[in-house]
């Protein structure tokens, strides 16, 4: 039978996709004569009706200033510089371009990465995914989500079927240098969300090894609330021409118009009762409450936790599990009343729904970190309130704040109620000893955290009151601060380089009195010596009566002929070698590694004879000087016959210590042999002398002294009754056993046994006569 051929009909691709070639170039033509001032309506612009579809389900359909003035600039291949408010719709003014500009090139998931968006945070990388799945949903366009935290080989796998990857900068540079799939050649978009904080001192190494590796030709769009103007970091991203949208440049205020804000100056001590009191009067709204270290806001979460202030708490912070962050970022934005306690990872970009407060617990770094914080309500022309809470030294923040257009007043707080949670939390802490040791944490990482500030006007460590702070957080004893002490240890040493010459002349003066004591301890007359100590009472008290302007005349030099410039540098060696020896700490690995150097086997003992030479063990080291060549030797390989030849030399040294050890052996021997043979004599010495001592001593008392025994009782009467006694008894005891007891069986002989058997046959043959005789008896009557 024939097979029959198959028929496989080839389509034009042209003329399949004419239709949608023909609406990418009207859409094309149109970008050209986008009218900002007349645009309203996402619809008024020319859009695909892919994105126009997904953003109407979603209930985009008014758009704000930002998406007004930047998307036709972007949808027209312009570089971008964009700034606006917090809460102005910033991701979709740049996720619309994006969808658009991979749509009309028609791009698909064999065309690999097209566009790239990198954010700061993990948590805002998330939401714009989300956001890009919701309005992207009817394009055939793949997107990928790269953050630290997931599964690496999952994502190394899929990313070159990514045509939008959405990540933070640390994995992206990890899949750069690891992942062979990942080709970002063909790359038309660049996106920088809160692109100041991706281009400043803490991602700018990792920025940098970003951009080498990202082709030139390419479009970038960057994005903030406070955007970048430094002419460097345009430079990196070898912007052309770029486009400087500022929606809300010449506005009156840079913060929303609906938020309210306010400050309140209060005590480092009294901030944990405060944040505690406002928790309690606002149980139905929602809040967030920002502090500047992670392990400030876990112990806060965990003992607030435990005081139970009547409402759900959630703590977000960066040495959290990425799962358990995406979770608690969910769960925050589904609640209707909660407190979340977040570091400055909860500052940028996050849009969580409905919050009506936030409260900065401790001062921001500057302005730009304020006006994020601040931001997080008062969201799409949303009311919200803001406070901000100061310590006394910290208020210099308010005049930077209102340089920058921000209208904030200040509030007071009623002392009377405020509620204090102090003994609760001592208790607590008294009793779990893992909750202290997180208050001992938070309190340290409180107090750096200041002290690495930049703005050193505001911030001073040395106007805390750390004693009363520590109480505050449930401590009895304060945790000691290692960094201040060692700072102001280098300070005193400063000091006392600056003051050297005093030090000098002073040790000078003992020096002088100490000789003139000891010379005058010899001498009969001491009021020589009460005068030179008085004057020296009276100089040494002149020191620190008078001001620095007359210490040139009282500190004279009594000796002459002594140049201080000479001695200046010894002391200096002396106090810096002190001063290493105390800092300086012996790790193990220091020591491991000094051990090396001086090539010092550890555990090795050695041991040396009378004449002071080593004595070597055979067992572990090669006595022969021919070994001892072939190991000095640096050969590669084994020769086989100088390795027979080192085995032969060996062997003598080993028959010999053999040798060695056998007569040693019979010695041992021998010398136990006499040990016993003199012990067994000298017992035999000794019994016999103990004979003779007691013949002598019986024969002396025999001699010299007979005992009086007079007054010993008669033996005769006392034993007679006994024996009567006796005989009775065992008259008795006889009549008993002859009525109770059997007699007892002897043992039989062979002989006995061969008697007994003959008579017993004699009586059975005695026994049949008689039985015939009776038979014969029987049968005669009974014939009768």
């Amino acid at each position: 039978m024939s097979k029959k051929k198959k028929v496989v009909k080839v389509y034009d691709t042209k003329k399949k996709h004419d239709p949608e070639i023909k609406a990418i170039d009207k859409l094309l033509s149109k970008y050209h004569d986008i009218d900002e001032t007349k645009i309203e309506k996402f619809t008024d612009l020319p859009l695909s009706p892919k994105t126009l579809k997904g953003l109407a389900e979603n209930n985009y359909f008014s758009m704000t200033d930002i998406q007004r003035q930047s998307i036709g600039l972007a949808l027209r291949g312009n570089d971008i510089l964009g700034a606006a408010k917090t809460g102005s719709g910033k991701t979709l003014a740049f996720l619309i371009p994006v969808l658009e500009i991979l749509y009309c090139k028609q791009w698909t998931r064999l065309d690999g990465l097209g566009a790239l968006i990198i954010t700061p945070t993990r948590e805002l990388a998330y939401q714009i995914y989300e956001t890009l799945r919701k309005i992207g949903q009817h394009h055939d366009i793949s997107a990928g989500l790269i953050i630290g935290g997931k599964d690496l080989k999952f994502e190394k796998k899929r990313m070159d079927r990514c045509n939008i990857v959405i990540c933070t900068p640390g994995r992206l540079l990890q899949h750069m240098d690891e992942n062979p799939l990942f080709d970002c050649v063909n790359m038309q978009v660049l996106v920088l969300d809160e692109a100041d904080r991706c281009l400043d001192m803490g991602f700018e190494h990792t920025m940098n090894s970003i951009i080498e590796n990202l082709p030139p030709k390419r479009q970038t769009l960057l994005f903030s609330a406070t955007q970048t103007k430094s002419v460097r970091d345009l430079a990196r991203l070898s912007l052309k021409d770029p486009m400087y949208v500022s929606v809300h440049e010449h506005a009156k205020h840079t913060t929303p118009e609906g938020l309210q804000q306010s400050y309140i100056l209060c005590a480092l001590e009294d901030k944990m009762s405060m944040i505690w009191s406002f928790i309690r009067n606002h149980l139905k709204q929602k809040t967030i409450v920002f502090f500047s270290s992670c392990k400030q806001v876990k112990y806060v979460y965990e003992v607030f936790c435990r005081l139970k202030p009547g409402l759900s708490l959630l703590a977000l912070y960066g040495t959290l599990h990425q799962l358990r962050r995406m979770e608690i970022y969910e769960t925050f934005c589904k609640k209707q009343f909660a407190v979340l306690f977040a570091t400055d990872i909860a500052a940028r970009g996050l849009d969580f729904p409905a919050v009506n407060w936030v409260v900065q617990m401790d001062c921001p770094e500057d302005v730009n970190a304020y006006i994020h914080r601040a931001g997080r309500t008062a969201r799409f022309q949303r009311g919200g309130e803001s406070l901000l809470v100061l310590l006394p030294s910290e208020e210099k923040m308010i005049e930077k704040l209102k340089e920058r257009k921000i209208p904030i007043s200040m509030i007071k707080i009623n002392p009377n109620k405020l509620q204090s949670q102090q003994r609760k939390m001592e208790a607590l802490l008294a009793r779990d000893v893992s909750l202290k040791e997180s208050a001992q944490r938070a309190f340290v990482t409180y107090v750096k955290s200041v002290f690495l500030m930049k703005d050193k006007e505001i911030f001073n460590v040395h106007a805390l009151n750390t004693d009363s702070y520590a109480r505050s957080l449930g401590l009895a004893i304060p945790p000691r601060i290692r960094f201040l002490q060692r700072m102001e240890q280098k300070q005193s040493f400063n000091k006392n380089n600056e003051n050297k010459q005093q030090i000098i002349t002073n040790n000078e003066l003992d020096n002088d009195i100490n000789r003139v004591k000891t010379s005058n301890l010899s001498d009969d007359n001491y009021s020589m010596e009460n005068e030179e100590m008085a004057m020296y009472q009276r100089t040494k008290a002149s020191d620190f009566a008078f001001d620095d302007s007359d210490d040139d005349e009282i500190l004279t030099v009594k000796r002459k002929n002594i140049n201080i410039d000479d001695i200046l540098p010894i002391s200096t060696t002396n106090d810096e070698n002190l001063g290493s020896n105390k800092k300086k700490v012996v790790t193990k690995a220091a020591v491991a590694k000094r051990m090396l150097r001086k090539k010092i086997v550890p555990n090795k003992k050695t041991t040396f004879d009378d004449e002071g030479k080593e004595l070597l063990d055979s067992t572990k080291v090669k006595i022969s000087e021919f070994a001892r060549q072939y190991e000095n030797e640096v050969d590669s390989g084994i020769n086989i016959e100088i390795a027979k030849q080192i085995l032969r030399e060996e062997d003598k040294f080993d028959k010999q210590r053999f040798r060695q050890k056998i007569k040693e052996k019979h010695k041992e021997e021998k010398r136990k042999l006499k040990a016993s043979k003199r012990k067994i004599d000298k017992d035999e010495v000794s019994n016999q002398e103990d004979i003779e001592n007691d013949i002598d001593n019986n024969v002396s008392d025999s001699e010299y002294s007979e005992p009086d025994l007079s007054w010993l009782p008669d033996p005769d009467k006392i034993y007679r009754k006994q024996q009567e006694n006796d005989i009775a008894e065992s008259e008795e005891n006889e009549e008993e056993n002859k009525i109770h007891r059997p007699p007892k069986k002897k043992l039989l002989t062979q002989e006995d046994y061969n008697k007994i058997k003959g008579k017993q046959k004699t009586l059975l043959e005695i026994d049949n006569t008689h039985l015939q005789a009776d038979e014969e008896l029987a049968l005669q009557l009974l014939q009768n």
